[in-house]
C-alpha cells in the first residue's frame, strides 16, 4: 500500500517547480543534461544568441531572487474547517479563509489551479503607514504563528515600512511578487486580474505585471474616481486611484462581440471584456416600427473601398449624397437596397438628411455597448459609499479606512465574470467582495462564488485606527483581529440582502477555513529515542486534528475542491466518506479488525456505483488502523478485485 507522508508529491501543496521542470523536458528533452537544464542549450533552441553581457531590460531589486525562490517554494501547512464560524456549512460554496495569503495560494494551487475567472486584490498602497507582510522563507507557517499570537514567542507587528528606510519599493515588492505569481497560476484561460492600487507605486506595478503576465495580456489602467470632495490642506487635491488590469492571456482577436463571431467568442481560450448591457434609454421608436425600440448608426465607414463607394439618392429630397472623404458606405449597393426595403435605412433632419442605419435594441442587446477606461464615482462608486456601506452595518461607524465601495466590484463583474465563475479576493480587508459578490447575484440573477482570504492580523485598541474594529470584536466577544470584522461584515450583509430580498435563494453563506501547520505530523525522531519514536509515532495524525480537519486536508492534497460534496456512510460502523464523483474515497477510523477488512471492501465496492467508479479511484486509510500488514494486504487485494486499486495510506 502506498504511503501519504510529508515527502510524498501528494501530502503539501503543488510544486511548482517540479510542475514547470516536467512541461519544459516534455518540450525540450535536449536541455536536460544529468537531470539539470542547461540553459545555454535552451536559448539556442529558442533562437537566442548567446550573449555574456549581465545588462538587460527589466525591474531589478534587491532580495527580488529570494522572493521568486518564496512563490515556488511549497507549503507543507493546511486549512483547518470551521463549520460554527460558518453560515450554511453544508450547502454554500463560498469560502472565507484566515490565514497568511502566501500560504493561502499555494495550498490552493492543486485545488483551484486554473479555476478561477476574476482576481481582486487592494493591497497596502506603500504610503509609509501600512504594515507589510513580513514573510519568513525558511519556515512561513510558524512565522504567520508567530504573527498572529497563536503559539508562544515574540508577537511583532508587521513590518512597517516608511520611505525613509531606504527600501521602501523593495519591501514592498518583495511582498507582491510571489502573492501575484501564484494568483495568476490560479486564473483560467480567460481570467483577469484587478489591483488596486494608487500614484505612488502604479508604475511599479506595472513593471512587476509586465514581468509575471507578459506585456502581451495588459488589459487596463483604469483610473477610478474614488472621492467626489476636494482635499484643501495640498497643492493638488487628489481623487483617483487606478485599477490595473492583467489577463491569463489577453485575446488578439475577436475582442469585440458581435454578430459575425457571436458563435465563437464565448468559448475562446482567452480574455476579452464582456460588453455593458445596452442601454434601452438610448433607443426610442418615433415611427411605430414593430420591430420596437431603436437608433440610427451612421452608414459609413472609414477607408474607401471601390466597391463601397456610390452614389444614394435620398427618395424625399432627390439629393445625391457620397460617402464622406476618407470613407465608404457600410455595404455593397445591393445590400444598401435590401435595407432600404426593409425599413432600415432613414434619412435624418425629418428625411432630408444623410442616410443613416437603423439599429433595433432587439437586435442588438446581446452585443452590449463597449465598457469606457473612465470609471467615474458616479456609477462605480467612492470611498465615501463604501464607508457609508460600512456604517449601514456597523451601527454607523466604520472598523476600515477607505473601503471600496460594492458598486466598484459589481461594475467589474460585469465585464468578467459570468454563470458560476470563481472570484477570489487574498486581501480581503473589509470584506466588500463578499458583499458585492452576494449583491450582484441577487441583482442580476447571476451564481458567482467567491474566495476570500484575510490575514488574522491582531488590532491593538490603543491606535486610534485600529480602536472601533478592536471594539466592535469585544462587543461580540471575538479574538481582536481583523479577520473577525470581515467575517462579521460578510454575516451582517447576507442577513440584510436575504431580509430586503426574501424571494432570493441564491448562496448567501460561507465555509470558514484557518491556515495551520499539518495534521500530517513529520517524523524526525532523536537517534537515542529512536524505539520509543517508532512505537509512539505509529499514528502519524497530530493528537489534537479531528477527522473533519484530516478529511479537509486531505482534499487539498488531493486536488479537490473545498467545497466538494461528502458523503458518508458507516460500513461495519465505520465512517467511509465518498468525495465527489467517487474519485477519492477515505476511512479514517483507528482500529480495523481482521475480520472487519474483507466486509468493509465489499460495503465500500457496493456502494460506490459502478457507472460512476473510474479506474482512477483512490481510496485512502490510516496506516495505524491495521492490526498487521497481513489485514493491510488482504484489503489492498479485496479492493483491487473490485476495481479499486489505488490505495494509500497516512
Amino acid at each position: 500500500m502506498e504511503k501519504v507522508n510529508l515527502e510524498h508529491p501528494e501530502s503539501s501543496s503543488l510544486d511548482i517547480v517540479a510542475e514547470n521542470l516536467k512541461r519544459l523536458k516534455k518540450l525540450f528533452p535536449e536541455t536536460f543534461i544529468e537531470g539539470k537544464v542547461d540553459f545555454d542549450v535552451l536559448r539556442q533552441l529558442l533562437g537566442y544568441e548567446l550573449n555574456d553581457s549581465k545588462e538587460k531590460y527589466g525591474l531589478e531589486w534587491p532580495g527580488k531572487r529570494d522572493a521568486w525562490r518564496l512563490a515556488l517554494a511549497p507549503s507543507t501547512g493546511t486549512l483547518r474547517p470551521c463549520p460554527s464560524e460558518s453560515v450554511d456549512w453544508n450547502q454554500s460554496k463560498n469560502l472565507m479563509i484566515e490565514g497568511d495569503n502566501l500560504e493561502v495560494l499555494k495550498l490552493l494551487q492543486k485545488s483551484y489551479s486554473g479555476r478561477v475567472k476574476f482576481i481582486y486584490i487592494d493591497p497596502p498602497y506603500n504610503s509609509g503607514k501600512d504594515f507589510i507582510y513580513d514573510d519568513n522563507f525558511h519556515d512561513n507557517i510558524h512565522n504567520y504563528l508567530q504573527l498572529t499570537g497563536q503559539i508562544d514567542g515574540e508577537k511583532r507587528r508587521l513590518t512597517s515600512n516608511p520611505e525613509s528606510s531606504g527600501r521602501f519599493h523593495t519591501n514592498w515588492l518583495n511582498m507582491m511578487l510571489p502573492r501575484v505569481k501564484l494568483a495568476r497560476e490560479l486564473l483560467q484561460h480567460n481570467g483577469v486580474m484587478f489591483i488596486s492600487i494608487d500614484d505612488r507605486e502604479v508604475a511599479t506595478l506595472r513593471c512587476l505585471c509586465d514581468q509575471i503576465f507578459g506585456e502581451e495580456n495588459f488589459f487596463a489602467q483604469l483610473p477610478w474616481q474614488s472621492r467626489t470632495s476636494v482635499q484643501n490642506d495640498t497643492d493638488l487635491s487628489v481623487q483617483h486611484e487606478y485599477l490595473v488590469g492583467y489577463a491569463r492571456n489577453r485575446r488578439k482577436e475577436h475582442r469585440r462581440l458581435k454578430e459575425n463571431n457571436s458563435n465563437q467568442w464565448f468559448e475562446m481560450p482567452s480574455f476579452a471584456a464582456f460588453p455593458e448591457p445596452a442601454d434601452i434609454k438610448r433607443y426610442r421608436n418615433p415611427d411605430g416600427d414593430p420591430r420596437g425600440p431603436w437608433k440610427t448608426d451612421p452608414f459609413d465607414a472609414p477607408n474607401i473601398r471601390e466597391n463601397l463607394t456610390y452614389p444614394i439618392e435620398n427618395p424625399v429630397t432627390g439629393e445625391e449624397h457620397w460617402p464622406p472623404q476618407g470613407r465608404h458606405w457600410r455595404t455593397e449597393k445591393s445590400r444598401y437596397e435590401h435595407l432600404l426595403q426593409d425599413g432600415r435605412i432613414v434619412f435624418g433632419n425629418g428625411g432630408g438628411g444623410r442616410p443613416q442605419l437603423k439599429v433595433f435594441y432587439e437586435e442588438k442587446k446581446l452585443y452590449g455597448e463597449v465598457p469606457t477606461s473612465w470609471f467615474d464615482g458616479n456609477k462605480y462608486g467612492t470611498t465615501m459609499m463604501g464607508t457609508k456601506e460600512l456604517q449601514s452595518h456597523f451601527q454607523g461607524v466604520s472598523p476600515f479606512s477607505f473601503p471600496k465601495p460594492t458598486k466598484l466590484l459589481a461594475e467589474l463583474f460585469k465585464i468578467t465574470a459570468r454563470d458560476e465563475d470563481i472570484v477570489l479576493d487574498f486581501f480581503a480587508g473589509s470584506g466588500t467582495t463578499a458583499e458585492a459578490v452576494m449583491s450582484y447575484n441577487c441583482n442580476q440573477g447571476a451564481k458567482l462564488r467567491y474566495i476570500l482570504v484575510q490575514l488574522p492580523e491582531i488590532l491593538d485598541p490603543a491606535q486610534k485606527e485600529q480602536k472601533v474594529a478592536a471594539d466592535i470584536c469585544d462587543k461580540l466577544d471575538k479574538p481582536r483581529n481583523i479577520a473577525e470584522i470581515t467575517k462579521e461584515r460578510i454575516r451582517r450583509a447576507s442577513i440584510k440582502i436575504s431580509q430586503e430580498n426574501p424571494d432570493f435563494d441564491g448562496d448567501l453563506g460561507f465555509r470558514v477555513f484557518k491556515l495551520d501547520t499539518s495534521n500530517i505530523r513529520a517524523w524526525n525522531p532523536h537517534p537515542d529515542q529512536l524505539e520509543e519514536e517508532l512505537l509512539s509515532n505509529l499514528d502519524h495524525i497530530e493528537q489534537d486534528r479531528t477527522e473533519q480537519d484530516i478529511l479537509y486536508e486531505l482534499l487539498l492534497k488531493f486536488g479537490l475542491g473545498l467545497c466538494a460534496s461528502i458523503k458518508t456512510k458507516k460500513i461495519v460502523g465505520k465512517n467511509v466518506h465518498v468525495v465527489g464523483d467517487g474519485s477519492l474515497i477515505i476511512c479514517l477510523a483507528q482500529d480495523l479488525l481482521a475480520g472487519e477488512v474483507e466486509p468493509l471492501a465489499t460495503g465500500i465496492s457496493d456502494w460506490i456505483d459502478a457507472t460512476t467508479r473510474t479506474s482512477e479511484a483512490i481510496v485512502v486509510f490510516r496506516d495505524s488502523a491495521f492490526a498487521d500488514d497481513v489485514a493491510k494486504t488482504n484489503l489492498v487485494a479485496i479492493l483491487g478485485q473490485k476495481g479499486l486499486g489505488k490505495v494509500r495510506s497516512l
